[in-house]
């Protein structure tokens, strides 16, 4: 089988694969896993479809898409006809709108966090019982984390100060820090920008939500490791009863209004379920699989 044939068959996999792991539950025992295998998912998807592209344009000169690229740049694609050439563009295309739609995702978030960064700098303020926090003055239950750079803030509201007590504060500002450490903004960027690029597929806005709702995890665990679980499982309960509104954009709420996830963290909080070993050691292994044999497939003849 050519190396362009298996190609198509990595990403009609990888779609398969998103499809099946954006309705697992097993990821929920390892969320930092889960989000290194999506990422894979996501990369590989990428290499093998612009990869499909590029091998159906290459045909006519047999050598693969590594040594065939070189070789239509030399002779200024003479040997492309119509249906090769129309593979080409598709391919140029395709790379060029996912990296555009990644770039855009990145500057509106930057922006945002420019733009919020200097609100906060306006109306939050300092408070002895949320250090290391800014608060802001609003009566609605609100926690979130603004990434950044050099740093990070984490800010919550007054009345998120009313709504918690000192053991359930803590636990959300040690999940917000942890937001803050693991960079988890930087993990949603690809997937906002697909969602961008193919907004009528449902598939992408579920593997988004899946996403989503694996970074919070991950933020949990870790946060627990500071602080007893049952007190952040009380504040997400709390949350979700006060109906809080969305972040604001380019930042990590500790938790939404929708029922169904923050159950979800609650129960694995207060039941943790370790991973069967196999599972663990199957899932780590798919993650360079997944990368490095897209990538490899470029090498092989077409």
């Amino acid at each position: 089988m050519t190396g362009s044939a298996l190609l198509a068959l990595v990403a009609l996999a990888t779609v398969f694969g998103a499809h099946g792991l954006s309705r697992a539950r097993w990821t929920w025992r390892t969320p930092r896993i889960a989000i290194g295998l999506w990422q894979a998912l996501g990369l590989g998807w990428g290499v093998a479809t612009i990869g499909t592209l590029l091998g159906v344009a290459l045909l006519p000169y047999q050598r693969g898409i590594a040594s065939g690229l070189p070789s239509m740049v030399s002779d200024n694609a003479a040997r492309l006809d119509a249906v090769h050439m129309a593979a080409l563009l598709a391919a140029v295309a395709l790379t060029f709108v996912l990296l555009t739609m990644l770039a855009t995702a990145v500057f509106r978030v930057v922006r945002a966090r420019r733009r919020h960064r200097a609100l906060l700098a306006l109306v939050a303020r300092g408070d002895s019982a949320a250090p290391d926090a800014l608060v802001l003055d609003h009566p609605g239950a609100a926690a979130y984390c603004v990434p950044g750079v050099r740093s990070s803030k984490v800010v919550v509201s007054a009345g998120t100060l009313a709504l918690l007590d000192d053991k359930e504060l803590a636990a959300v500002l040690a999940h917000e820090r942890a937001h803050a450490r693991e960079r988890h903004d930087l993990v949603l960027l690809p997937f906002y920008s697909l969602r961008q690029v193919f907004p009528q597929i449902r598939l992408v806005g579920r593997c988004l939500d899946a996403v989503e709702l694996l970074i919070e995890m991950a933020a949990d665990d870790r946060a627990r490791r500071h602080r007893p679980a049952k007190e952040l499982a009380t504040a997400l309960l709390r949350f979700a009863a006060a109906r809080p509104g969305p972040a604001p954009s380019g930042t990590l709420g500790v938790a939404a209004a929708d029922d169904i996830p923050v159950l979800a963290r609650v129960n694995r909080l207060l039941r943790p379920e370790p991973q069967p070993r196999r599972i663990r050691f199957a899932a780590t292994l798919a993650i360079p699989v997944l990368v490095a044999v897209p990538a490899l497939l470029w090498a092989l003849p077409l």
